[in-house]
Parts: C-alpha cells; structure tokens; sequence
C-alpha cells in the first residue's frame, strides 16, 4: 500500500513503480501500470555481498504486485541474465500470469523454472523482434538489441499517453559475434514518432567512450591460445554465450579439444547449442571428466567461477578439491568476465591460491580479455539521439550511475525538467505533459532468502548477525524462586550452565525455563556466558561487575516485576548495553535467560 497516498489512476496517465535495478546492480524490474492494466518487465535477483552473512539471495518485494494481482496482464523478458530472470520463478509461485520473451530467454529461463517446480504451470509465450504483444492498454514491440547474450531485445510500448521505450541492456556493437546488430532503423523509426519516455540502462554511464565490440579481445585470446604449453582453463560467466563463441572457435583453430564443467554452464552450452546460438562442433567436445586422458596442450577447460563463487569449479580447482579436475604448474587461467564490485576479495583469494599452484593468470586488470556487453557514455548519448524522447529515466545501477546518465541526457539537449532521477520504490506518473515523481511504495524493498526461497530472512535477523559477528553475544542467565523471585546471590556454576546452553541452537527464543535437576543449581544464581565478545578467562574482573550490575537491576525491582519475565530481560538488557558500551565501546547482543526453581 502506498503510504497517506492517492494513487489517482486514469486513462490519461501511466505509473512506473521500480521494484528493482535502481540503485544497485542487478534486481531488474519496472513495473508499468495504467488504471486498468499492468505489464511488468524483468524479474532479476540479485546476490549478496560480503555485509549479508548467511543469505543466499536477494529478490525483489513484489506485495505491490500481489495486492493488484488481478490487473497483470503480463511479464516481458528483455534477455536471459539471472539479474533479469532470476527470480522469475519467485514471482510466478505468487502470480499466474503469461511471461513473453525471446526463444534463448525462455529456454534458459525454463531451467530454473523447472528447478523449482514451476514450470509446469509457467504460461510462456515466445516472441521474436519485430513481433508486437497487445496487453490490456499496452501494446509492446520487440527490437533487437546487441549484449553480451544472443536474443536480447528492447521493449517499446505504445500506451495512452505515448511511447515509452524501455531498452534493456545493450551496447551499439558494430562487429557483433553472431552477425546481428542493434536495430538502429527501427529505433530511428520510434524516434521519428515521438518517444514520450525513454527508460535506459545507465550500468557504463561513467565510461568514457564506446563500449569495443566483443571481438576486439580475440587476438588476445589468441595469443593465449598459442604460448598455453600446458592445460589452458578459461573462466567466463555461464550466460556469456558470445564470449564462449569466441573460446570454441580458437580452441579449434588450435586444435584443443574442449570440455566444458560447472552444471550453469554446461546448462547454458547444450540449450545454445540445441537452439543454433552456438556453434559447437560436436567431435571437438569431450567429458570433462576425461580431460585428464589426454595430454595438456591437446585440452582446453570452460568452467565457472570467474566472481570467487566458493562452489564454483574454479574455486574447487584452487584449493584442489575438484573431484577430477586439477590446476597444475605452469597452467594458464584466464578470467574473462568483469570484477563486480564487493567480489574482489573472494576473487582475490582464487587467484592467491591459482597462483600458488604454479597457474598463470589473465584477468581484466592485467590483460585485454573482457569487454562488456553494456554501452558506454557514447553509446548512450547514441540511442538517447536516435530516440529523442521528451522525457528521460535512467536505471539499472547505483545512483552514481543513474547521476551521470541523467547529465549525458542534459547534454544531448533533453531539458533538466524532463530528466527524472528515481530510486527503487519510488511512483512516477507519466501523462501527456508531464512525468514527476509523486510519493513512494511503502512496501517495496528486497526479500532475502536463506536457504530455500521460502524461507524469507527478516531484516532484523541480518542486523542481529551483523552485529553478533562483529561484537558477540553476551547471555546473562539468572536464577529466581518461582514464586518471590528473591534471594539473588552468586554461586559458581559456570560450567553446569555452559554445558546446558550449548545444546541450545536459539539463545534469543529462551525467556523462561525449568531447572533440569542434574544441573545442580540453585535459586538466586546469576552467570554470564560470552561468545565473541571477550575472552572469558581474562575478562574476570568486567563479568563480576556484569555480575553486580545485574544484582542490582533485580533488586530495585518490585515482586511483581520480578514475576514478569519480559520486564526483568528488559530491565538487564539495557543496563548491560549501557555498561558493555561504556566499558569496551562495543555493543554485543544480550539475550538474558530467566529460569526459576
């Protein structure tokens, strides 16, 4: 629901609410609403960084969806990268709408549909560019666009205030891998028209330049290719289809077999190739498994893990846990993908390791053996020229990136009131003569998943195992008569209440107990036990004036507040942040346990 918010729907307007891709990389989804229609495009996740211990992946909040389910007409995919489809499958267990996209993005798509046990009811629709979707008072068409990845399009919609165009990922590559080039003509065409609203990507905004063609890193490839006496590894990401174009055709220009491991990317190899978007010659290809049958200059191995991902083949390579692969002295390793910021350490130690077995590395920092598939600062002054739209919306990065894209917009002649600069969350009314943005989703944000997608991991559990992992847990556990809750003293039971609590996976859950009777304790105990806060044996002194602040809480206490287990956690919890704080000026979490005999 919005928050003390009208959302004042009428034909003449269209709303844009950004669910995701708007200050951050990845988590792509716009969603476009009219009063009786709304048409979403992409469903991308996103992963965690280092700052997320245990979370595993990160989702889009669709409640904005779900609470006006009834209104979605569709799903538009613009190409197959997970930070675009990935949490397909997540929004398609909680709405039944039809998804439209090109042939290679469906197939891939359907892969983590089907893991998921969604793909049987999934309703999708192959389209191909050129191809026009009438939905509700959305008609979309789909124009080709170069990536990194065959089959990307950008979306043009006509809706009742005018075009909007929404592009994508894409670069402007004149040499392209599979032949096929942006469609300029038709871009220049919907200029020509009057594009109301254009919604780009702003990923390279800061890039001087234009972005090279993906074929400007083959010679160094080559070159690889030729001085690799030994094993030769490439490492890309799965979805880079153009890129391992490139590595089958040099490994048969110089005569490697090629065998290919990581369970995306030999996924991502067979559907290509079963489609005719890679051409893999079948006698060149070999079982990863027998790579070791024949001599190292006669095999080249395509894996994953190009971002340090700890299950990744190349992450097993480096420490040599590979079931059957191993990088040896004097291998070469290249690392032909981009270093996503927040990765560089788990790459970093990749690398460490690779280098100690004898390896030698490429990697974009040292060698010419990535080119992105996003355009830089000139081609996006490029399309904002071909399409001319009145008004302009940056996405798909932080908001340094959103920045500087709106300031390539200004200098290209779109006027600094028509360049709207949003966040995720954020209502953007479009009509015929304006577009402003009005208020916010209250309900937007990301849903982060611990293990299983359907176990949602609230916010407040990431903050408390931020905090535990870098100030710990102090638990102080008091012992009061059941009925007074009086004679508070001190006895020296520490390791009784040590053994009973380390059976206990769930501090915070504790508010009250029995006394199991083998442990020996009496009423009136207080111990403090600590985990990652201090060094028990040589903090003595700081746990037994803990000890006496906790005596202390208890005994200002009345008896009826000593009978209320909440009010007596309370009581102890602030003062021990209070001292702890004061002491160490650290804040450890305190979970206090309350048992009575």
């Amino acid at each position: 629901m919005t928050e003390d918010l009208e959302f004042e729907e009428t034909n003449g307007n269209v709303s844009l609410v950004p669910l995701g891709g708007l200050g951050e990389f990845g988590l792509n989804m716009m969603v476009y609403e009219t009063e009786n229609d709304i048409i979403v495009i992409d469903t991308g996740f996103m992963l965690p960084n280092a700052d997320m211990p245990g979370v595993d992946l990160i989702f889009p909040d669709i409640h904005y969806l779900v609470e006006r389910k009834e209104k979605v007409r569709g799903i538009l995919l613009t190409h197959g990268h997970e930070d675009h489809i990935g949490a397909l499958f997540y929004v398609l267990r909680q709405l039944d709408v039809p998804v439209y996209g090109t042939q290679l993005t469906l197939a891939i798509a359907s892969g983590r549909l089907r893991e998921y046990n969604v793909l049987g009811k999934a309703q999708l629709n192959t389209v191909a560019p050129g191809d026009t979707v009438e939905l509700g008072d959305f008609s979309a068409e789909f124009i080709h666009v170069t990536h990194s990845i065959p089959d990307t399009v950008a979306i043009a919609l006509r809706t009742p205030v005018g075009i909007i165009v929404h592009t994508g990922d894409f670069k402007f590559d004149m040499t392209p891998i599979d032949g096929k080039m942006s469609d300029i003509q038709t871009l220049a065409r919907l200029g020509s028209e009057g594009v109301h609203l254009l919604v780009s990507d702003s990923t390279n905004a800061e890039r001087p330049g234009q972005t090279p063609s993906e074929r400007s890193i083959y010679g160094t490839i080559d070159n690889i290719f030729q001085k690799a006496d030994q094993k030769l590894f490439l490492c890309t990401f799965s979805s880079s289809l153009h890129r391992i174009q490139q590595f089958i055709e040099l490994a048969n220009v110089h005569r490697r077999l090629v065998a290919v491991t990581g369970r995306s990317l030999l996924n991502n190899v067979r559907t290509a190739s079963e489609l005719g978007y890679l051409n893999l010659n079948p006698d060149y290809l070999i079982d990863a498994r027998d790579a070791s049958m024949f001599k190292p200059h006669e095999v080249v191995i395509l894996c994953t893990g190009s971002q340090g991902e700890p299950r990744s083949a190349l992450s097993l390579m480096a420490l040599d846990n590979h079931p059957f692969l191993k990088v040896e002295r004097g291998d070469t390793v290249v690392m032909s993908a981009r270093i996503i910021p927040g990765n560089e350490k788990a790459i970093g130690n990749v690398v460490n390791h690779l280098l100690r077995r004898g390896a030698k590395i490429h990697h974009e920092r040292n060698a010419n053996v990535h080119v992105s598939g996003h355009g830089s600062s000139e081609d996006l002054k490029l399309m904002l020229n071909l399409l001319q739209p009145k008004f302009f919306m940056p996405v798909h990065g932080e908001y340094q990136n959103l920045m500087r894209h709106a300031e390539l917009a200004e200098s290209v002649g779109i006027q600094s009131d028509n360049v709207k600069v949003a966040e995720d969350g954020e209502l953007i009314r479009l009509t015929s003569e304006t577009c402003e943005i009005f208020g916010r989703e209250g309900r937007s944000g990301r849903v982060l998943v611990d293990g299983k997608p359907e176990f949602e991991l609230e916010d407040i559990v990431l903050r408390d195992r931020i905090q535990l992992s870098e100030d710990g847990i102090v638990v102080p556990v008091i012992v009061l008569h059941s009925d007074t809750g009086a004679d508070i003293s001190t006895t020296d039971n520490k390791s009784n209440l040590e053994n009973m609590l380390n059976g206990i996976e769930d501090v915070s859950g504790i508010v009250q107990t029995d006394i199991p009777s083998e442990t020996g304790l009496n009423a009136g105990q207080i111990e403090i036990i600590s985990r990652g806060f201090v060094y028990m044996d040589k903090s003595e002194e700081l746990m037994e004036e803990a000890k006496e602040i906790t005596r202390s809480v208890i005994e200002n206490l009345s008896d009826e507040q000593k009978q209320e287990t909440e009010t007596v956690q309370d009581e102890i919890r602030g003062a021990l942040r209070r001292f702890f704080s004061k002491q160490t000026q650290r804040s450890p979490l305190i979970f206090p346990v309350v048992m009575r005999v």
